[in-house]
């Protein structure tokens, strides 16, 4: 038996220049957001209660739930929309329609849920107005030659729609049925980003030029605009307007969000979110009391405004890939630390219910491939930028010094105590003794594709695409091949030694799980299964496999016919990587960015 006790949620998929749509719950409760095919919502006050949603088959790129808060709509890269219950843990279908037939890149309801406009790119129109449990026209959002970015629907009658675009202007519609009235020219960039307030007497409209231009909401005529000639000093790409819509948020690529008095047409504060890059900030969310923005980088920040320097949180994570990850745990407490596809590596703690933290200073700055803690608390991890890294986890600091350079790209690291480790590159086999190279094996005759030291240090064993596995005795500073070779049934992909030293377990690309018994001179015990990785739980009476068919399974050594299986352990996403908190707790890493903890009952 197993129980999902937690989700730790993805960041959202961030791309330069592009605007962010973060979704408000109108019970105030929950925001959500999108990172590759899923939908994660997560409770504003805790943010650490996350769910994901995961039925659309191509990448989500908005989400928004409906005036009422029951359903959910979100839209996808193909055009498509999805309206699902948020009230049932399973998130029944209500509708479905393909109102474009592009990326949609935002959907807006009337505030009796019953009409929605959805807008982004297609064929031969950009936006479509229509009724939520039909999918027929309410009229025609026609009047662009380029995609739509941004739509809103005053939430009042007399009902007016506003879009944006990228061909520099937007769109003011009176309906329904929605007719075109006039274009909105004030811009001289894409806009970005449009927003009716919530009492519906004024709408905005903010664009790449770094402007935000107020309009009266019923009869779209031009008020003014926000900070005199420049609203920001970038381009702007989301604002939020304040509950009672006398203020508002604005976020942009100038790495600052501005709030302002709509009124005055002042700015009253501005939050400087760092120097970096990924400091720029492309989306924002005003909800109750909290103030939310969206960095490149995918971090969330809760905005304070009586100390505008510094937000009061920020939630981090992954908004990439996991490609692995292990569990060490310091004075007793568990953390994850786990390594993504854009070399970013998160430590989530889990005392703290899920508190995300990241080391400072410069890291990988490509695929984390491996990662594993030595007993020097040093986070060894490998990567395709070439590089090994000894990062000490109690400093929580990258150190420049605690680099090695590879000559070829490494695809796994191993340690055992006395400050081994083992690294295998794409054409060679490397011994580092204390963060140093003591042995390189090169020529090996075959291509190595992942390595594991036992526990004693005194073997190594290195699986090929020969399909055999090589085992190399470890004496001083030296690995000596004395040709001794177990056949696998395939290329092996990955590998690892119990902790008592006692098996080998292996997975190769033909789907077999497979352990060895060191004593028997690594005799033979088979399992079956589709994995990709795998992982020994403390005890090592237990091992678990993750594979490409979203599965898992937990294994019993002395027992090939007792095992426990999780199915859609992430669903439509591989499991990448596993480890063990205890004996009994799980936890998957997969490329939908996300982490589950399982709890395992035998």
């Amino acid at each position: 038996m197993r129980i999902l006790e937690h989700v730790f949620a993805s960041l959202p998929q961030m791309e330069r220049g592009v605007s962010k749509v973060i979704g408000g719950d109108p019970k105030g409760n929950n925001f959500l957001y999108t990172n590759g095919k899923c939908v994660i919502i997560r409770n504003i006050d805790n943010p650490a209660i996350a769910d994901v949603y995961t039925e659309h088959a191509h990448q989500v790129t908005v989400a928004k739930y409906s005036p009422s808060g029951f359903y959910i709509a979100s839209g996808d890269a193909s055009g498509k929309v999805r309206i699902w219950d948020t009230t049932q843990k399973e998130h029944l279908l209500k509708y479905e329609y393909t109102p474009i037939s592009g990326k949609v890149k935002d959907i807006a309801w009337t505030e009796d849920s019953k009409r929605m406009a959805v807008v982004g790119d297609g064929r031969e129109k950009f936006g479509a107005v229509f009724l939520w449990d039909s999918g027929s026209s309410v009229g025609d959002l026609s009047g662009h030659s380029k995609l739509i970015n941004s739509v809103d629907i005053k939430q009042n009658r007399p009902y007016r729609i506003v879009v944006g675009s990228d061909d520099q202007t937007g769109s003011f519609f009176e309906g329904p049925p929605f007719k075109f009235k006039f274009t909105l020219s004030r811009h001289s960039q894409f806009v970005n980003c449009v927003r009716f307030s919530p009492n519906g007497e004024r709408f905005v409209t903010s664009g790449g030029d770094g402007m935000i231009f107020i309009y009266d909401g019923k009869t779209g005529e031009p008020i003014g605009s926000l900070g005199g000639e420049k609203s920001h000093n970038g381009g702007i790409y989301a604002v939020s307007w304040s509950p009672d819509s006398s203020q508002l948020i604005s976020a942009s690529g100038d790495k600052t969000v501005k709030l302002w008095d709509v009124g005055a047409g002042t700015a009253v504060t501005t939050f400087k979110m760092g120097t970096d890059v990924t400091d720029q900030q492309l989306g924002c969310l005003w909800q109750k009391d909290h103030l939310l923005s969206i960095s490149l980088s995918g971090y969330i920040n809760y905005l304070d405004k009586n100390n505008p320097d510094r937000p009061i949180r920020t939630i981090k994570g992954h908004s990439k890939s996991i490609q692995c990850l292990t569990v060490h745990k310091t004075d007793g407490r568990p953390n994850i630390y786990s390594g993504s596809h854009d070399g970013h590596i998160n430590i989530l703690l889990l005392i703290n219910t899920g508190e995300n933290d990241c080391f400072s200073g410069k890291g990988h700055s490509n695929q984390v491939s491996k990662a594993v803690v030595n007993d020097a608390d040093e986070l060894v991890t490998c990567s395709m930028d070439d590089t090994l890294r000894f990062t000490n986890i109690n400093k929580k600091e990258y150190s420049a010094s605690d680099v090695v350079k590879m000559d070829f790209q490494p695809k796994s690291v191993s340690v055992a105590a006395g400050g081994l480790s083992l690294a295998v590159c794409v054409e060679q086999i490397v011994l580092l003794k204390d963060k140093k190279k003591v042995f390189t094996l090169d020529s090996l005759g075959y291509e190595a594709e992942v390595g594991a030291i036992h526990p004693g240090g005194t073997t190594a064993a290195v699986g090929g695409k020969d399909e055999k596995i090589h085992l190399y005795s470890i004496q001083g500073n030296t690995l000596k091949d004395e040709g001794k070779t177990i056949d696998a049934k395939g290329t092996i992909t990955e590998m690892a030694y119990s902790p008592n030293g006692a098996y080998l377990a292996t997975v190769d690309d033909k789907k077999v799980a497979a352990v060895y018994s060191v004593a028997d001179d690594y005799k033979y015990y088979g399992h079956h299964a589709k994995p990709v990785s795998l992982a020994w739980s403390p005890d090592s009476e237990h091992f678990a496999t993750g594979g490409m068919d979203m599965m898992v399974y937990v294994w019993t050594v002395g027992d090939t016919d007792k095992r426990i299986k999780i199915p859609d352990t992430h669903r439509l996403h591989h499991v990448s990587d596993l480890a063990w908190i205890d004996g009994h707790t799980l936890v998957t890493g997969s490329h939908d960015a996300c982490i589950k903890q399982w709890t395992l009952k035998y």
